[in-house]
C-alpha cells in the first residue's frame, strides 16, 4: 500500500505544483478536471455504450408516451413499468464503469485530503498531540519522551488516559515552518511531521499510523509507523480547512464532487461518450 500511496501523492503534488500559491480553489478545479477526463476515459472503455444509449432512449421514449397519455390509466401504468424496467438496464449497462472508477477515485480522494482537509497551525495556535497505543497497553507505566522542531513548544505534560490507551500533550505553533515531531518509546524513535504556516495550498497530514489496511488507504500522508512499538498511530489535531465561495465555507468534498460533475457532462459530447 505504501507504494500505491507514494505514486498517487506524487501524481496529485505534481498536478498542484502551479497553484500553491493560488487560492486553492485552481487546485481544485485543476484536480477536478483532470478526475473529469479520467472518468470519462475510464467510462468509455468499460462500459457499453451502445447499452447506455439504449437505455436511455426507452426512458425517453416511455416518459413521452406517459406524458401523451397521461388520461390513459392503462397506458400510464404500463409506461411507468417500462421506466422502471429501462431504469434497470441504464443501472445495469453503468455498474461495470463504477465498479472500475470506485478504486481510483478513493485513492485520490484520500491523497486530496491532505491538500484540503486540514490547514497548517497559525503561529500562536495551540492544539494536541495524541498517542494511541495497543489495546491493553498501560500508558501510566509506559515510558514516552517526545521531541519538537523549534516551531513548537510542549505546553503540558503527558496526560495518560488509560481507558483510552491513549497519551496527551498540548504543542503551540511559535514560529513558520515545518518539521518532524520525534517521539521515542522503548527505544525505538517514531516520526510524525507537523506544519506551521505556509502557502495558501499546502500538505498536511495529521495522522501517521500503523493501523488496518483502510487506515493506511485513508491517511496517505506519511509512510506507516514501523511495527515493534506499542503505538498505533500519532496525531496532530490541525484546524478544518474550508473553501470560500461568496461569504460562504464549502466543504472541499462538495466543491471536488460538483466540479468534477459539472467537468464531466460538459465534455462528455467532446469526448463522444454516452452516460
Amino acid at each position: 500500500m505504501g507504494i500505491v500511496n507514494l505514486v498517487f501523492g506524487r501524481l496529485v503534488g505534481w498536478a498542484l505544483l502551479p497553484f500553491r500559491e493560488m487560492s486553492p480553489w485552481f487546485g481544485m478545479a485543476a484536480l477536478s478536471l483532470l478526475t473529469a477526463l479520467l472518468m470519462l476515459e475510464v467510462f468509455k472503455l468499460t462500459s457499453n455504450q451502445s447499452a447506455v444509449r439504449k437505455a436511455k432512449d426507452r426512458i425517453k421514449a416511455h416518459l413521452l408516451e406517459l406524458r401523451l397519455f397521461k388520461d390513459d390509466m392503462r397506458v400510464s401504468l404500463g409506461a411507468q413499468g417500462a421506466i422502471l424496467k429501462a431504469n434497470m438496464s441504464y443501472i445495469g449497462a453503468n455498474l461495470k464503469p463504477l465498479l472500475v472508477m470506485i478504486v481510483p477515485l478513493v485513492l485520490i480522494l484520500a491523497q486530496l485530503s491532505v491538500w484540503f482537509d486540514r490547514r497548517p497551525l497559525r503561529p500562536g495556535e495551540e492544539t494536541l498531540l495524541k498517542v494511541l497505543l495497543e489495546k491493553g497497553t498501560d500508558p501510566v507505566g509506559l515510558g514516552l519522551d517526545l521531541a519538537v522542531p523549534p516551531g513548537l513548544s510542549v505546553d503540558s505534560p503527558a496526560v495518560r488516559i488509560p481507558d483510552e490507551g491513549e497519551v496527551v500533550w498540548r504543542l503551540k505553533a511559535l514560529g513558520e515552518g515545518s518539521g518532524r515531531i520525534l517521539l521515542t518509546v522503548g527505544g525505538h524513535t517514531l516520526e510524525k511531521s507537523v506544519t506551521v504556516g505556509g502557502r495558501p495550498l499546502t500538505k498536511v497530514s495529521s495522522l501517521a499510523s500503523r493501523g488496518s489496511f483502510w487506515s493506511r488507504v485513508l491517511h496517505p500522508g506519511e509512510p506507516a509507523l514501523p511495527p515493534g512499538t506499542p503505538v498505533r498511530s500519532i496525531e496532530v489535531l490541525y484546524p478544518a480547512k474550508s473553501l470560500a465561495a461568496f461569504g460562504v465555507a464549502v466543504h472541499w468534498l462538495a466543491a471536488y464532487f460538483v466540479l468534477s460533475m459539472a467537468f464531466g457532462l460538459a465534455l462528455k459530447g467532446v469526448f463522444k461518450v454516452e452516460i
